[in-house]
């Protein structure tokens, strides 16, 4: 979403919020002005918790900044506030019962929280490069951590080389590690991404979060082609987010899709994931149609 658009919401959201506190009407939790709950001290950027609009959240810097990390309804926790997050969910479609899950990338535990309730008996590994992360979401956003629920404090890159090395095995990654205006340039290349290939099972299956509208998006595009040949590319109509969702196995035909999404309507009901309208996103991005040049490392000195 351009600074723009964002700038035009919050102007309209806010006109709305004094129009109605101009008619008396009660806003409860809707309340417009950011409530600070807390700021934890990080080497990266301090991590801050407030709460807005009914919505408990979370950033890096200050509350005003653009974008926010992770939010949740604090009257339905469950139901997905973002879409990009819901899209990512939908990934089950092509991969609808994986027993092992890699997510790069915790923020508020969104993502592992909702893929633990969806699927119990996998196991889901989330690491995350900060720790203060990781200590606001237990405290303030209700991740837990369990035998089939882990998570590691690290860079990404360096655990999925590390699993590579050890000869593991996931049956879905997810890349998750995201700001509102960039990606780690390390976890974008064309040699981060075989190290991803080499941890996936053999019908496993990738999913990245990334940006609808990016200088980049040619290239790392052309990026992800060069690893997983065509891919499902979803785009969000909100959020300015792309998905990207690459198999092993190959892409899944429009008839094993749905079938795989009415099996899970139930399940994936209470995030607020509408299956019918989630299917409409999925298109093939061929990796035929590349003209971009991958993205690499940097040269070593």
């Amino acid at each position: 979403m351009t600074l723009m658009r964002r700038r035009l919401i919050y102007l309209l959201i806010a006109a709305a919020v004094v129009a109605a506190a101009a008619f008396g009407l009660n806003l409860g939790n809707g309340a417009s002005e950011a409530r600070l709950l807390h700021t934890e001290p990080s080497e990266f950027a301090p991590v801050l918790v407030f709460e807005q609009f009914g919505e408990r959240c979370m950033n890096f810097n200050d509350i005003e900044g653009e974008g926010r990390q992770t939010c949740y309804r604090l009257d339905n926790p469950d139901r997905m506030v973002f879409e990009y997050t819901r899209m990512m969910m939908s990934a089950l479609f092509v991969k609808p019962q994986p027993s092992s899950v890699l997510i790069i990338g915790l923020g508020g535990a969104t993502l592992p929280m909702a893929l633990h309730k969806v699927l119990p008996e996998a196991v889901i590994d989330t690491v995350e490069i900060d720790p203060a992360v990781v200590r606001v979401a237990r405290k303030y956003f209700g991740y837990e951590t369990g035998p089939r629920q882990r998570v590691f404090e690290e860079d990404g890159r360096q655990f999925v080389e590390r699993a590579h090395h050890e000869g593991r095995r996931y049956d879905m990654v997810m890349l998750d590690a995201f700001d509102v205006d960039y990606i780690p340039a390390h976890l974008l290349t064309i040699e981060f991404l075989q190290q991803v290939r080499g941890i996936l099972a053999e019908d496993g299956v990738v999913v990245a979060n990334s940006f609808a509208r990016s200088r980049m998006y040619e290239r790392e595009s052309a990026t992800y082609a060069a690893v997983f040949g065509d891919f499902f590319n979803l785009r969000a109509v909100l959020d300015g987010n792309r998905i990207i969702i690459g198999s092993m196995g190959g892409l899944p035909d429009d008839d094993t899709l749905a079938r795989n999404a009415a099996a899970l309507t139930a399940r994936l009901q209470p995030f607020g994931i509408d299956v019918e309208r989630a299917l409409t996103r999925f298109r093939i991005h061929s990796s035929s149609d590349e003209l971009g040049d991958v993205l690499r490392d940097a040269p070593v000195p």
